[in-house]
């Protein structure tokens, strides 16, 4: 079996079951990822700090430490995507994963194929340093001089990934970042799931659009958004969202 390229983008699986382990493993190492595969919590976050993987895939019921907590630990010290696997329907599991960091998620029992695409869907979306370790906007001086966006108290810094309230940085995640850049490069638009799906996922992605929700709700609350009144991320009813006042 030919080895991975050197450039390839690292995958790591954490999955407690051999049989599906190897499948991923398997189909993700064909399609031209580095891969490695852990089978427990604790040897995930080890795994993580010595791999610095691009994409982690995670399964939310594992021994050790379960999904849950190993993302909320691997959040202090790496912004990789976290793409979390699990067999569990119930809408309270997938809130709570996504709300310690995680990007996406895929129901067991899933296709493999349904799996890499949703890992090649990520890895299109912009990041800090890409496979290639450019800075951002490298090789584009336009993009690395705009000016922040400014709403009220809050200030966004696209070509930096950084956004501000009352001058104090705050702490977002990749998928959180990327909704409020969407939402402050068209401040009078009005969006739909869909559209916020396309920009921020990729038009690619097919899955419960609702995914959305969940992190504008993660945003708000690190914004201290009241959803009632808000400020930022205004509710727009029938349709989406979008950018408020401040």
């Amino acid at each position: 079996m030919p080895d991975a390229a050197p450039t390839a983008s690292r995958v790591l699986v954490v999955e407690d079951e051999p049989a599906l382990a190897e499948l991923v493993r398997s189909y993700l190492h064909h399609a031209g990822y580095a891969v490695r595969v852990v089978g427990t919590g604790p040897d995930a976050l080890e795994a993580a700090r010595v791999q610095e993987p691009d994409v982690v895939v995670l399964d939310l019921g594992l021994p050790g430490l379960d999904g849950i907590e190993v993302c909320r630990r691997l959040r202090t010290f790496s912004d990789c995507y976290v793409l979390m696997l699990t067999a569990r329907t119930d809408e309270l599991d997938t809130l709570i994963g996504l709300s310690v960091g995680a990007d996406d998620y895929v129901t067991k029992p899933f296709r493999p194929r349904e799996l890499l695409a949703r890992i090649q869907v990520l890895l299109r979306r912009p990041r800090e340093h890409g496979p290639d370790e450019r800075s951002p906007g490298e090789g584009d001086p336009a993009r690395a001089e705009e000016p922040a966006r400014v709403v009220g108290a809050l200030s966004v810094d696209v070509p930096g990934r950084q956004a501000k309230l009352d001058g104090r940085p705050v702490e977002l995640t990749r998928t959180e970042f990327d909704l409020l850049a969407a939402l402050t490069s068209r401040p009078g638009l009005a969006w739909s799931r869909r559209q916020l799906i396309d920009d921020v996922w990729d038009s690619a992605w097919v899955g419960d659009e609702h995914l959305v929700d969940v992190h504008v709700a993660h945003l708000r609350r690190k914004l201290g958004d009241d959803p009632a009144n808000a400020r930022y991320v205004v509710t727009v009813r029938g349709i989406g969202y979008r950018l408020g006042l401040g």
